[in-house]
């Protein structure tokens, strides 16, 4: 069977979920355990995988979909919690003082405060925490997941204390005979992937605001978003820049955790302050015009709390030590990270399944539960319970509430995952072809040959929208990232190519099923994970464009090629972009001059 035809059969599984969820617009619920039959009859019939093999997968599979819910129940619970104790008033409260207009605070909420959170956890946490968040403060929840999705691309990278680059590309590098020296290669890398990340991020808090007021301001206007082109673009500087250079100087661990905190220190004055704020605020309509779509099962009413006002450092504190407690976590030179992974739930053993059914060599199916960021989500509620004076009672409406949010994500996740876990495991040694993934890119580096450069990114990005995972696509495809390079005569660069797969990889989880499913359901929207998905490919697309026409110019020069010409449309794109949100800030500056 020819390289083509396997790439092509690869692709049907990844192409019946873009039909199910987005083309149909089926509810994952529905369009993902269709998917799984699909992706478990290619891998048995024409990969020939055992079904032991695949049965494994989807074990593992459903363990790790249980991980992710309870990652959504613990960032419920504790909204929750702040909800029966009083804090949401507060923090409600600090962000209109901080300002009225609903495009700063996405910026500080989901752009910062989300990069923050990635930079310390990962595991598509900070959608999980900030779509909830901004609901609660009066945003649509479609809107609240928009935006909490969009921002899960520049920080992702150094997320979980640079767990893409120190697990996904080293373990996928590991082993290629021409890198002599590979620790260095992966700083190399990690700088490089910084100043690409930095370069295409800069543009994304205004691409971000502009899509909320596009599909859900009254006006649907993309312009009203770009009208605050000045702070957003400032705010994208306040974070990369630092992120970048954090990266450069040392290393991939901490550029999220410190280019968000870093950020918000900056961003959060300046707003106060006005600093590049336009004169008119831009809000969105009163609940009861909103698009009923727009709306979810989340109700977050902070008018029923009748107990004392909370302080706004009271009302933080819970946040605080979510991140605080998340750092000190993930730390390696710290003995807590080793003590809680060491704590693990094997299910093999559990079940007395050791070489039996669910027992395949690689596959592993087990979990550490108190190292998850669930544990802390958890541990944090149970401490607001004192901090708040709460009664038991208030306590438990937050526990059903989060666990009622959770059950309705768990039909998708317990089909979604262990899909993707078949497909990534596709691999048997007795084939002649490797797994699906892996047969899938080799098909388009025969197919793209020098293009390789703007493909390689929508490569990371396929396999980051595939595994969930920023650090697996890494782990699958940097490698052949590296050996393509070589074939295509820049070998001498192949490092920028790594980079180019690690930028894809980040931005694909914009749309990976989990990750919009996880969200959809933090924020109480499940069942339109599609629509959210068609969405948020707007804004991956431009990632992968601008950063591979980066890449594609910096290895072959700037003139008449594909590269410079995507490259140039996208700056052009960006340059009328900012030309229109001048235009509409002085018309809506004029406006509500005239209407006071």
């Amino acid at each position: 069977m020819g390289t083509g035809l396997l790439a092509i059969i690869a692709l049907v599984p990844i192409l019946s979920v873009l039909l199910f969820l987005v083309i149909l617009r089926w509810p994952a619920s529905r369009a993902m355990p269709l998917s799984f039959l699909i992706t478990a009859a290619v891998a048995l019939f024409v990969w020939n995988v055992p079904m032991t093999q695949v049965l494994a997968a989807s074990f593992r599979g459903i363990v790790m979909a249980i991980d992710i819910l309870l990652i959504v129940f613990g960032a419920i619970l504790l909204l929750n919690t702040l909800k029966e104790g009083g804090a949401l008033n507060t923090i409600k409260q600090g962000f209109t003082d901080v300002s009225p207009d609903r495009r700063v605070q996405a910026i500080i909420i989901a752009w910062l405060f989300g990069s923050f959170i990635e930079g310390a956890s990962g595991f598509g946490t900070p959608a999980a925490i900030a779509a909830p968040l901004l609901v609660a403060i009066g945003f649509p929840a479609m809107g609240a997941v928009l935006v909490a999705l969009i921002i899960q691309s520049t920080p992702v990278t150094f997320g979980a204390i640079g767990t893409p680059i120190i697990v996904g590309v080293n373990g996928g590098l590991g082993g290629i005979e021409s890198i002599t020296d590979l620790p260095a290669t992966l700083l190399q890398i990690a700088g490089q992937v910084s100043i690409l990340h930095m370069i295409v991020g800069i543009f994304l808090p205004m691409i971000m605001v502009g899509m909320l007021t596009k599909y859900y301001g009254k006006n649907k206007s993309f312009a009203e978003g770009l009208a605050i082109w000045k702070f957003a673009i400032f705010a994208g500087l306040a974070f990369t820049v630092p992120y970048a250079i954090i990266a450069n100087l040392l290393g991939p661990e901490f550029p999220s955790l410190f280019g968000g905190l870093i950020g918000l220190a900056i961003v959060v004055p300046a707003a106060k302050a006005g600093f590049l704020l336009p004169k008119h605020t831009w809000a969105f309509e009163k609940e009861e015009n909103w698009d009923p779509e727009w709306s979810g099962s989340l109700k977050v009413d902070t008018s029923e709390f009748k107990g004392p006002k909370v302080s706004m450092i009271k009302s933080w504190f819970p946040y605080i030590l979510v991140g605080m407690f998340l750092v000190l976590t993930r730390l390696d030179f710290l003995p807590i990270k080793s003590f809680l992974q060491g704590i693990k739930i094997d299910y093999v053993k559990v079940f007395g399944n050791e070489g039996g059914l669910f027992n395949v060599p690689g596959i592993a199916a087990a979990t550490s539960p108190f190292y998850l960021p669930a544990a802390i989500f958890i541990l944090v509620s149970l401490i607001c319970i004192g901090l708040y004076g709460m009664k038991g009672s208030s306590y438990g409406k937050a526990v059903n509430g989060a666990f009622k949010t959770t059950l309705s994500a768990a039909p998708a996740l317990l089909f979604a995952v262990p899909m993707v876990q078949v497909f990534i495991n596709s691999n048997v040694i007795t084939n002649e072809f490797r797994a699906m993934p892996f047969q899938l890119a080799v098909g388009a580096a025969e197919l793209f040959g020098a293009q390789w450069p703007i493909i390689s990114p929508i490569i990371g990005a396929l396999g980051a929208f595939v595994a969930g995972s920023n650090t697996i696509s890494n782990m699958m495809f940097a490698g052949f990232q590296y050996n393509t390079a070589e074939l295509i005569g820049v070998g001498g660069s192949a490092t920028i190519i790594v980079a180019l797969q690690a930028i894809g990889g980040a931005a694909g989880n914009m749309i990976c099923v989990h990750n919009v499913v996880a969200a959809s359901a933090a924020a109480g929207v499940v069942g339109r994970e599609g629509s959210m998905i068609r969405k948020t490919i707007i804004p991956m697309t431009y990632y992968v464009l601008f950063a591979g026409s980066i890449g594609y110019v910096y290895l072959y020069g700037f003139g008449f090629n594909l590269g410079s010409i995507i490259l140039v449309a996208v700056v052009a794109g960006l340059v009328y972009a900012i030309i229109i949100g001048i235009k509409k800030n002085k018309e809506m500056d004029e406006q509500q001059k005239n209407a006071a």
